[in-house]
C-alpha cells in the first residue's frame, strides 16, 4: 500500500510538473513578444483597457500581486460593493479555492482553503484558516461573518502561513483591510434594498481635526432582511433571517513625517433566527428494507402528532420546529498599531489589541415540532494580542524579524434539555425493553410494593449542563528574509518559533425531576435473569439475594433510559481539570525568478502548525480530551505572467500538502470525540485569468482543481443512514463490533474536486452615463456532506449565475446598481449534512439560498 502512495504522488508530480512546463514555454513565448506596459491605478475607470496594479500585504508590507511568490486572491472593496457582496460567503462566490461553512447557529461558521478546514461546533478546536482584520487576529471564525463594509481589501492567501502572520495556521489565510481615515474628507453613504424585505444601510466618512496630523473615521451599517425558510409552527417568523449591525471609528494620528498611529474601536452585534436544516433523507421506512420503520413513523403517530418531512419537499423550504433557533452575537475590540520608521532602511510595527466575543446559541437539535432535544450555548472570549515587527529594507534584502503574544480566555456554558415529549419518544422507539419494564412492574405488584417499580426512563425536563473554561497563552518568535542573491532571483526563507499553553476546567452535572445525578449502567440481561431469580425467591418465601437486587437496581432509579442513547452527551462523568504544552518549530524556504517586468516563476516549500487542544464538549472518561497539534506540509510552484499587448494576465499554481494529525471530530459509538486522525493528501491545480479582449470588455476565469483525501483515518466515523436504509454494512469497519470505520482512501467532505467561476464586464456608455454590466457563473463540483462519505451524503454539482448593472452619476458622483444573486433561482445543497441524533437513518441538510435581488444606491463624498 506505501508502494502504491509512493508511485501514485510520483505520477501526481511528473504530471503536474510537465503541465507546469508546458504552461511555462507557452507564457514564456508569449513574454518574448511583450512591450513595456505603463502600470494603472488600482481604482483604474473602465475608458481604459490596462491591466490593474493589484497591491497586496501578503508578506506584510504593501507589494504588487505579481510579484509575491505566494499564491493570492485580492479583491478590493470597491469590487465588492459594486458586486453587492455583502459577507465572506459572498467572497466565497468568487473566490474557487475558499469554502465558507455555517451549519446550526451562525456560531457554527467556518472557512476551508485548498480543502483543508475545522469546524467550529468545538471550542476546543482552533482553525486552520487564519482570520485577520487591520492585521489583528481573530480567534473564533464567526467573529467575521458579519457584513463587509468600508473595505480596502480582502485577500485571500493559499497555503501554510508559517512565518509571518500572528497566528500560524496550516491552510491559508484571510487578510480583511479596512479604509484608514484620510486628510481628504473622504466618504459614502450606501442604501440596499431588496426582495425578502432587504434593508441594507452603510456609510463611512472621514473628518480631519488638523490637517496631515490627525483625522479620524466613522463607518457602520446595518442590516436587515427577511428569512426565507417557512417553520410551520411559527408563522410569521421565517428562518434564515438577518438583523445584525455595527459600528467603526479610527483615529490616524502622524506627528511626524516617520511616525504614524492608528487607534480602532468597534463593535458589532448580530440577532437572527439561524440556521434551518431540512430534511434531506426522512426515515419512515427503510428505502431497502421492507416493513422497516424508523422515527418517523413515532413522530408522525398520535403519541405525538409531530410534523415530519421528505426529501421531496427539501426544496419547499418550509420545516416545524417545536423552538425556533436563535444565535446572538457580540463582537466587540480596541486595536493601535504604530509604525515608526527609525531610519530610511529600519522600521518598527506595532499592533496590540484587545477583543471580546459573546455568542449565545439555542437549537432544537430534533428538528421537529415535538419536544425531544434542544440545547443552549453560552460562550465567551476574551483575547489580548501583541506583534512588535523590525523591518529591514534594501535595494536586495529585505527582513522581518518579530515577536508574538496571544493570550485567550474562554468561558463556555453548555446545556442539553430533555423534552416533555421525550419519555414516550422513548418507549415506542425502545420496544426492546417492555418486556423487561413491565415484568419488573408486575414482580412490584404482586411483593405488594416491597421491590420497587420501574423508575421515569426519561424524565422530562432533564437537563444536562456542562462548563468549559480554557485559558491559552501562545508565545512565538520569528523571522523572514527576501534576499535577491543575483539578477532576477530571490531566495525567501522564513522560520518561526512557537510555544503554546493551555489549562482548561469543566465540570459536568445531571439535573432532573426526582433525581440529582444519573443511576450506574443498567444491563438488561442481567436485569432479566435478576427478575427470574427474583421471582422464584418470593413465590417461596425467601428473600431475593443482594446480587439480584443490585442488578435490577439500576431501573429502579429516575434516568436509566438515557444510557440507551448512544450518546455520550448525556451520561455522567468526572469533572476535567487538563492542560497541554507544546513547541514547534516551522518556516517557508522559497526561490523566485523575474526575468522581466511581466513574468515572475517561483517555487514554495512551506509547513503550518496548528496547535492541539482540549476537548469541550462532554465526552466518555474513557477517552483523553487532549489532542495534539496538526501540521501540514507544503510544494508549490508557480507562475505569474502579463502580456501586456494582449492586455492579459495569467497566473497559475500547482501545490501538493500532506497534513499529519489531522485533528477531526469523530463518533466513537457513545458520542463525538476530538482526536487526531491520521493524515491527509490534498493536490490542485488553481489558474487565475484576466483578459481586456477590448478596451469596454473584462473576462475573468478563475479554476481550482482539487483531489483532498484522507490517507489513513483508522478511527473515522462509519456509515449511519445508508446502512440502515439498505442494510449494506460501511466497508471500512474491520471488524463487526467496531463503533468507528477507516476512512483511509475517501474523500474530503464538503469539498468538490473541481471549482471555477467565470465573469464578464462589459462598460458602456447609456447616454451621457457610464454603466457597467456584470455576469458571474460559478460552477461547483459534486462533493459529499460530510467526512463519512455515506452514499446519501453525496450530492452533485450545481451552478450559480450572478449579475448587477451599474449605472455611474457623475454630477452628483453617485451609483445605482441593479443586482441579482441566483439569477435562475437554483436549488442546491449549502455543502453540510448531519445524521439527526436519535433518529437513525435520518439526514438534515443545510439548502442553498434561493433567489436574491435589489437595487443599491451609493453617494461618494
Amino acid at each position: 500500500m506505501h508502494t502504491d502512495c509512493a508511485l501514485s504522488k510520483f505520477y501526481w508530480l511528473k504530471k503536474s510538473f510537465l503541465l507546469f512546463a508546458l504552461s511555462l514555454s507557452s507564457t514564456s513565448a508569449l513574454s518574448q513578444t511583450a512591450v513595456s506596459n505603463e502600470t494603472a491605478t488600482l481604482n483604474q475607470t473602465a475608458a481604459g483597457n490596462k491591466l490593474e496594479v493589484i497591491e497586496v500585504t501578503a508578506q506584510k508590507r504593501t507589494e504588487n500581486l505579481q510579484e509575491v511568490p505566494v499564491a493570492v486572491t485580492a479583491l478590493t472593496g470597491q469590487m465588492l460593493a459594486e458586486k453587492a457582496s455583502f459577507d465572506l460567503f459572498d467572497v466565497e462566490r468568487s473566490v474557487p479555492t475558499l469554502s465558507a461553512f455555517q451549519s446550526q447557529t451562525a456560531t457554527n461558521s467556518a472557512f476551508a482553503i485548498r480543502g483543508v478546514g475545522t469546524s467550529s461546533q468545538n471550542f476546543g478546536f482552533e482553525s486552520s484558516v487564519g482570520l485577520y482584520v487591520d492585521g489583528v487576529y481573530r480567534a473564533r471564525q464567526n467573529s467575521v461573518i458579519n457584513d463587509l463594509v468600508d473595505l480596502e481589501s480582502v485577500q485571500i492567501l493559499r497555503g501554510p502561513q508559517g512565518s509571518l502572520f500572528g497566528k500560524n495556521t496550516p491552510s491559508g489565510a484571510v487578510v480583511i483591510n479596512t479604509i484608514k481615515p484620510d486628510f481628504d474628507g473622504s466618504g459614502f453613504l450606501q442604501l440596499t434594498g431588496g426582495n425578502f424585505n432587504t434593508l441594507n444601510l452603510s456609510g463611512a466618512k472621514s473628518i480631519t481635526v488638523i490637517d496631515d496630523i490627525l483625522a479620524f473615521r466613522i463607518s457602520g451599517f446595518s442590516s436587515q432582511r427577511d428569512g426565507w425558510v417557512d417553520d410551520l409552527s411559527h408563522p410569521g417568523k421565517p428562518l434564515n433571517n438577518r438583523d445584525r449591525s455595527g459600528v467603526r471609528l479610527q483615529a490616524l494620528y502622524q506627528p511626524a513625517e516617520k511616525l504614524s498611529v492608528r487607534v480602532i474601536a468597534d463593535y458589532a452585534e448580530l440577532d437572527e433566527r439561524c440556521c434551518a436544516a431540512l430534511t434531506w433523507q426522512d426515515n419512515l421506512e427503510a428505502n431497502e428494507i421492507a416493513g422497516k420503520f424508523g422515527t418517523d413513523a413515532i413522530l408522525t403517530s398520535p403519541l405525538l402528532n409531530g410534523t415530519v418531512f421528505t426529501q421531496q419537499q427539501f426544496y419547499d423550504f418550509t420545516t416545524a420546529l417545536s423552538t425556533p433557533p436563535r444565535s446572538k452575537m457580540q463582537d466587540r475590540g480596541l486595536s493601535a498599531e504604530i509604525d515608526w520608521a527609525l531610519s530610511n532602511t529600519l522600521s518598527l510595527v506595532s499592533l496590540t489589541a484587545l477583543r471580546y466575543f459573546d455568542s449565545s446559541d439555542q437549537s432544537d437539535t430534533d428538528f421537529a415540532d415535538v419536544e425531544l432535544l434542544s440545547t443552549t450555548n453560552d460562550a465567551s472570549q476574551q483575547a489580548f494580542t501583541q506583534e512588535l515587527r523590525l523591518h529591514y529594507n534594501t535595494d536586495d534584502l529585505t527582513a522581518i524579524v518579530g515577536a508574538f503574544y496571544f493570550h485567550q480566555g474562554l468561558d463556555l456554558d453548555f446545556t442539553n434539555h430533555i423534552g416533555e415529549d421525550f419519555p414516550v419518544f422513548f418507549a415506542a422507539s425502545t420496544a426492546q425493553l417492555a418486556p423487561l419494564t413491565q415484568g419488573l412492574d408486575t414482580l412490584s405488584a404482586l411483593s405488594g410494593g416491597l421491590i420497587a417499580p420501574t423508575a421515569a426512563a426519561t424524565p422530562g425536563a432533564t437537563q444536562f449542563p456542562h462548563s468549559a473554561d480554557q485559558t491559552q497563552d501562545s508565545y512565538a518568535l520569528f523571522a523572514q528574509t527576501d534576499w535577491q542573491f543575483a539578477p532576477h532571483f530571490t531566495l525567501t526563507t522564513g522560520l518561526r518559533w512557537t510555544t503554546e499553553d493551555k489549562e482548561l476546567t469543566g465540570n459536568f452535572q445531571e439535573t432532573g425531576p426526582g433525581f440529582n445525578g444519573l443511576p450506574p449502567p443498567p444491563d438488561p440481561l442481567a436485569a432479566g435473569a435478576a427478575l427470574a431469580s427474583i421471582g422464584a425467591a418470593l413465590s417461596s418465601g425467601q428473600m431475593p439475594d443482594s446480587a439480584s437486587l443490585a442488578a435490577i437496581a439500576p431501573f429502579q432509579q429516575p434516568g436509566w433510559g438515557f444510557y440507551f442513547l448512544n450518546t455520550a452527551s448525556v451520561l455522567p462523568r468526572p469533572p476535567l481539570n487538563e492542560s497541554l504544552s507544546e513547541n514547534n518549530l516551522s518556516g517557508t524556504v522559497k526561490l523566485s525568478y523575474q526575468p522581466n517586468d511581466n513574468q515572475l516563476i517561483y517555487a514554495s516549500w512551506a509547513n503550518g502548525y496548528k496547535s492541539g487542544g482540549i476537548n469541550t464538549d462532554r465526552i466518555s472518561s474513557a477517552f483523553d480530551p487532549v489532542f495534539r497539534a496538526e501540521t501540514s506540509t507544503a510544494w508549490e510552484v508557480g507562475i505569474k505572467q502579463e502580456v501586456p499587448q494582449h492586455n492579459l494576465r495569467v497566473n497559475l499554481a500547482i501545490h501538493h500538502t500532506d497534513i499529519d494529525d489531522f485533528q477531526a471530530s469523530t463518533f466513537t459509538g457513545t458520542g463525538f470525540n476530538l482526536q487526531n486522525a491520521g493524515s491527509i493528501g490534498t493536490k490542485g491545480l488553481e489558474l487565475d485569468v484576466t483578459w481586456f479582449p477590448l478596451a469596454s470588455t473584462q473576462i475573468t476565469f478563475n479554476y481550482a482543481r482539487l483531489l483532498a483525501r484522507f490517507d489513513d483515518f483508522d478511527n473515522g466515523s462509519c456509515w449511519v443512514a445508508y446502512t440502515w436504509h439498505t442494510g449494506v454494512d460501511d466497508p471500512g469497519r474491520q471488524h463487526p463490533d467496531d463503533p468507528f470505520c477507516s476512512r483511509a482512501g475517501d474523500r474530503i467532505g464538503f469539498e468538490p474536486e473541481s471549482r471555477y467561476t467565470l465573469g464578464l464586464e462589459h462598460y458602456l456608455d447609456i447616454g451621457s452615463l457610464p454603466t457597467t454590466v456584470r455576469v458571474d457563473y460559478m460552477y461547483t463540483g459534486d462533493l459529499f456532506m460530510d467526512d463519512t462519505n455515506d452514499p446519501y451524503k453525496h450530492v452533485g454539482s450545481f451552478e450559480l449565475v450572478n449579475a448587477s448593472w451599474l449605472w455611474e452619476l457623475p454630477q452628483w458622483d453617485s451609483q445605482v446598481i441593479v443586482w441579482s444573486k441566483n439569477v435562475f433561482d437554483t436549488r442546491y445543497v449549502a455543502k453540510n449534512g448531519f445524521d439527526v441524533p436519535v433518529q437513525t437513518g435520518k439526514i438534515m441538510a443545510y439548502p442553498g439560498m434561493p433567489r436574491t435581488f435589489g437595487i443599491t444606491l451609493r453617494k461618494q463624498f
